[in-house]
């Protein structure tokens, strides 16, 4: 892709900022920025199978990043056992996933150190129930009631700032046995707020698996009652 066609398929003020910008370093960033957008658009088009459907896993977080680190949250969607009786059997149960990834510099983060942390439907509940000035926090042991309890440990808190503008979204894991405590605090606008609320909302149902009642994708449903698909808690604490 040429800059002379670029320019003809960027917006009006795009193209105007472009002709403008008198730093040829700043120039290759918009270009290449304009690179990525149309290889993303090039790769949905691919993405879709030839009668128009989606083919495969759908991957559309919300993302909020903010100075510190920054935070994703998407469903996980239940899977399903189909018996030999044909009674379709919940086998895991669905979440809403959090990733955290810190900053690594200005508009920088390192996806190599984040860390996961599930909410299941009660946990959801909690999270679309809070007002303005509400609190909550939840907590997590893989091995819990067990003899390795306390081993790693994760906690989430999602607080009201005190002038009712937003939340603080925090999550500390403690890892005993790698000797490791990271922790990550994403400020979240009261805008951001009701995007997750809203979207959580929406993808409750979804989550439980009570869509399945009127709708059962088959791929989404395992043949045979052999193929097991590992626990949920296991997708979480792979981090």
């Amino acid at each position: 892709m040429t800059m002379s066609k670029l320019t003809r398929l960027l917006h009006p003020r795009n193209q105007l900022l472009l002709n403008k910008l008198p730093v040829e370093g700043v120039k290759d960033s918009i270009w290449q920025h304009a690179i990525n957008t149309f290889a993303g658009f090039s790769s949905v088009r691919q993405y879709g199978a030839a009668d128009g459907k989606l083919a495969g896993r759908v991957f559309a977080p919300y993302s909020v990043f903010k100075g510190k680190a920054a935070l994703s949250a998407e469903p996980r969607l239940p899977t399903f056992n189909k018996m030999d009786s044909g009674v379709v059997k919940l086998n895991r149960r669905g979440v809403i996933m959090l990733t955290f990834w810190p900053s690594i510099g200005e508009r920088k983060y390192d996806w190599e150190k984040r860390q996961l942390f599930a909410l299941s439907a009660t946990e959801v509940g909690s999270l679309i129930s809070m007002g303005t000035k509400d609190s909550c926090e939840f907590f997590h042991d893989p091995s819990m009631q067990s003899s390795n309890a306390g081993q790693v440990r994760k906690s989430l808190s999602i607080k009201s700032n005190a002038d009712g503008t937003g939340y603080f979204v925090s999550l500390s894991v403690v890892n005993n046995n790698l000797k490791t405590n990271d922790r990550f605090t994403v400020p979240v606008t009261t805008a951001e707020f009701a995007v997750m609320r809203t979207a959580f909302s929406f993808a409750l149902p979804h989550i439980m698996g009570w869509d399945r009642f009127t709708n059962r994708p088959s791929e989404c449903i395992s043949q045979s009652p052999a193929k097991v698909v590992p626990q949920l808690t296991e997708v979480e604490w792979c981090r």
